[in-house]
């Protein structure tokens, strides 16, 4: 090692002076040049000849001995050994520097050995064992990668084998949407080891989802109220595929760009739609109308079931009071049958005057003196002059007021039509019977 620092070293005042390290006189120079700067081919002539040193000395430029060739000498074993361990050591270290590398934020590094998966290096100045025992790869997880199945860049650049699918009713639809997805943060050995193609695999898979998700409902579904409740279907569905895959991949979004009948039938679809929207608008229409009559119907039918039930207790009163009041009848009739029988004549006869306007009245005194009320007589002629002109037909006659008992001396009340004389005593002879 000393030997070599000797070598090379630059504080040496012989470089480019031929010097030979000090193992030879310096050639003579031309005179006047002794103290200016070394040659620059003696300098690389001196370097070389360094170099050649660790292996075999080079002779002087004159030297031509018998059996040296080119002025070479042959190696010492010594310097033969100190040669090759100098030039292993270098590129042992150069070898080894080669495993050093760098993994960017948002980037793993995935270690292979012997084509093997070792481990995962997250961001920062690492170290792995050079090539061929070990190598790496590095794999972007923060990257959110985007592709569109059905087009491509625009709506208009329809890529019909991938947009064209079957509902559960046997219709066809144009679908169109996205997929956003990103690795799992230890995904990224499974995304490069698992699959041959793991992007072609996501693209797939949420094909096949999709084409499940739709074929399992109705076109007017999958067109109008059920884009969501699609779209989520089909992001669980991806995410179950390539999770037993095992694929390393975590999807992010799917959003539908467009749902669509097929060009070929769109015109027939939308008279289609326009006959859907009709009928439903009648629906309405007649539900509306419902809604207004039957609560009405309901109501009057409410009403006569009330009136029928409020006079069927007024009839069953009024019989079972006829009934309580012809046994309490009956019972003071067996009592007191004369008595009885001369109450109910009297009650009859008040009732049967009460609707007569005309009263005869036979007596057997000697009283000619009758009692005629004429007030209420016109009291009574004036209900029934109002009633007739209200136009209520089959209106009943006037009333009298009840027969009053006999007056003293053997006079009478009685009740006369209106049109009599207006005095309000008569003789008795002129009463007929």
């Amino acid at each position: 090692m000393p030997r070599i620092i000797k070598l090379f070293n630059l504080n040496d005042p012989g470089w480019g002076r031929g010097n030979n390290n000090g193992s030879e006189p310096p050639p003579k120079r031309p005179q006047g040049n002794g103290d200016g700067p070394p040659d620059l081919d003696e300098v690389w002539r001196d370097f070389n000849n360094r170099i050649g040193s660790l292996f075999g000395r080079k002779g002087g430029g004159g030297n031509n001995r018998p059996g040296n060739r080119g002025g070479m000498t042959p190696p010492s074993p010594r310097g033969a050994r100190i040669g090759l361990g100098v030039v292993a050591l270098v590129a042992a270290g150069i070898w080894l520097a080669s495993g050093f590398y760098i993994v960017q934020e948002g980037q793993v590094a995935v270690v292979t050995q012997f084509g093997k998966y070792k481990s995962t290096s997250q961001a920062g100045f690492q170290w792995r064992l050079p090539y061929p025992i070990q190598s790496h790869e590095m794999v972007n997880v923060s990257q959110l990668r985007t592709f569109e199945v059905g087009f491509r860049g625009g709506a208009r650049n329809k890529v019909l084998p991938e947009a064209l699918m079957l509902t559960t009713d046997e219709n066809i639809v144009d679908m169109q949407f996205v997929v956003q997805y990103r690795l799992r943060a230890d995904g990224a050995p499974d995304y490069l080891f698992k699959t041959r193609d793991p992007d072609e695999s996501v693209r797939q898979a949420s094909e096949t989802a999709m084409r499940e998700v739709v074929g399992k409902q109705s076109m007017d579904f999958v067109l109008y109220e059920g884009r969501t409740t699609v779209a989520s279907q089909v992001q669980a569905l991806m995410q179950q595929i390539l999770d037993r895959y095992q694929s390393g991949v975590q999807i992010s979004t799917v959003a539908i760009q467009n749902v669509q009948p097929p060009e070929q039938v769109q015109a027939a679809f939308d008279d289609a739609v326009k006959a859907g929207q009709d009928r439903e608008r009648q629906i309405n229409e007649g539900q509306a109308y419902a809604n207004q009559v039957v609560p009405l119907a309901s109501g009057q039918a409410s009403r006569m079931l009330e009136q029928a039930e409020g006079y069927k207790a007024k009839v069953v009163g009024d019989a079972q009071g006829n009934t309580s009041r012809f046994t309490s009848i009956l019972g003071e009739y067996e009592k007191a049958p004369a008595v009885m029988r001369q109450r109910m004549y009297l009650e009859s006869m008040q009732e049967i005057f009460t609707r007569a306007s005309k009263v005869m009245v036979d007596t057997k005194s000697n009283n000619n003196m009758l009692y005629l009320p004429l007030d209420k007589i016109m009291h009574l002629a004036a209900q029934d002059a109002s009633k007739s002109s209200a136009g209520n037909a089959g209106s009943s006659g006037l009333s009298s007021p009840p027969v009053q008992p006999p007056l003293r001396g053997g006079a009478a009340p009685v009740t006369q039509s209106s049109g009599s004389s207006s005095s309000n005593t008569l003789p008795r002879d002129r009463t007929s019977r």
